[in-house]
């Protein structure tokens, strides 16, 4: 078997030599893998995506692996999902496959793809960091790893600097301070900005709907959630017709590109998937998702552990009551309850409420300046 693969690689370059030398262009092709078992879709939907597909990637070549009908492409005979995957991995570990494009695969922690869709109110290309797999078991730590991989897939697509968002989710106001400690020690990266008319970088539904950024970051259920709205709004659901899927799998030392669609993405997803995925070869997406990482490391990507709560429920003692006419919005819903707890420690009356943009804390005119000094010195604005 290795002498065999050391014989086709061997040709591979000889062709494409000869091919430099008589039209000073390269003759390779890029090879991507379709899996095709477990899908709900007709088998012929598939094979209409991977050919859309190679009309529009010059030098694409796409082979399919599982069941299908007959076809022109390159088949790889495989019965179940099982032997879909054992054939998937030798395929990519020969050098066979550059990348693949595949309704299921094993992720480990640490690996979480990036989504792609073309947003309904500008027609606008959006990454969604992430849709499938998990970066990392804590939620804020993932988040922030998010927004790391999904600039990185952004950047291998050809976005040079990708501008960079953080749905409104929980969670969101910690990452946002995470990453801006992390932009001021170096990491290098553009905010975009809400198109609401308060601005900043915690993103709504309508920023989603017009592509207010380019990547969205945002927890693993959410990012699948949207995937699926984002793919198949048009259709009622059961065949998504538009975008390019739920993208590659990125993480440290991971070094296989494998993409993921779902088991309703018909062939207009197929092909974007497929080109997205093509897109990740010609971009060196490995290559540049190493350096993003280590570049984030270097600023401290790692989220200390939290320190042990400042008090108990039972030691603290809010203080005399007064009537709260100011608001201060920005915090964490995950962090609501110790702000408020930090503000009875230090004699400041709040209580929490629900603004139209998030969690605040109600206040006392007279007290909020204290108030937003006491937030501040303990880093929950």
């Amino acid at each position: 078997m290795t002498n065999e693969i050391n014989k086709r690689i061997l040709q591979e370059v000889l062709n494409e030599t000869a091919e430099i030398l008589r039209t000073g262009k390269t003759a390779r092709k890029i090879r991507i893998g379709l899996t095709t078992a477990g899908s709900e879709v007709d088998p012929l939907d598939l094979l209409r995506g991977a050919e859309i597909a190679m009309q529009q990637v010059p030098g694409l070549q796409v082979s399919i692996i599982g069941p299908v009908p007959k076809c022109n492409l390159p088949v790889y005979n495989a019965a179940d999902e099982d032997e879909v995957h054992a054939v998937l991995e030798r395929l990519l570990d020969e050098k066979e496959l550059d990348g693949a494009v595949t309704m299921h695969y094993p992720f480990p922690i640490g690996v979480a793809t990036i989504g792609k869709v073309v947003t309904p109110a500008r027609g606008k290309n959006m990454y969604i960091a992430s849709t499938t797999g998990t970066s990392d078991t804590d939620r804020i730590q993932a988040m922030v790893k998010n927004a790391v991989l999904g600039i990185a897939a952004a950047r291998a697509d050809g976005i040079v600097n990708p501008a960079l968002g953080i749905l409104n989710v929980d969670g969101s106001r910690q990452v946002e301070r995470y990453l801006n400690a992390m932009r001021s020690q170096g990491y290098d990266f553009c905010w975009g900005e809400s198109h609401r008319a308060d601005g900043g970088q915690i993103l709504r539904g309508n920023d989603l709907i017009q592509g207010s950024v380019d990547v969205v970051v945002c927890d693993t259920l959410t990012g699948n959630i949207l995937m699926k709205l984002f793919s198949s709004f048009t259709s009622g659901g059961d065949y998504e017709t538009m975008g390019y899927g739920y993208g590659p799998g990125v993480g440290e030392n991971f070094d296989r590109l494998i993409c993921i669609i779902s088991r309703a993405s018909g062939s207009p997803v197929i092909a974007g998937a497929i080109n997205y995925c093509a897109s990740m070869v010609s971009g060196g997406l490995k290559s540049i998702a190493a350096d993003e990482i280590l570049k984030a490391k270097q600023a401290g990507w790692k989220i200390p552990a939290p320190s042990a709560a400042v008090q108990t429920d039972a030691e603290i003692t809010p203080p005399p009551a007064k009537i709260t006419t100011e608001q201060i919005p920005g915090i964490d819903i995950l962090e609501l309850e110790d702000a408020i707890k930090i503000l009875w420690k230090n004699n400041v009356f709040a209580s929490s409420g629900m603004g139209c943009t998030g969690p605040v804390i109600l206040i006392a005119g007279e007290d909020k300046a204290k108030a937003l000094e006491i937030l501040r010195a303990n880093q929950y604005i």
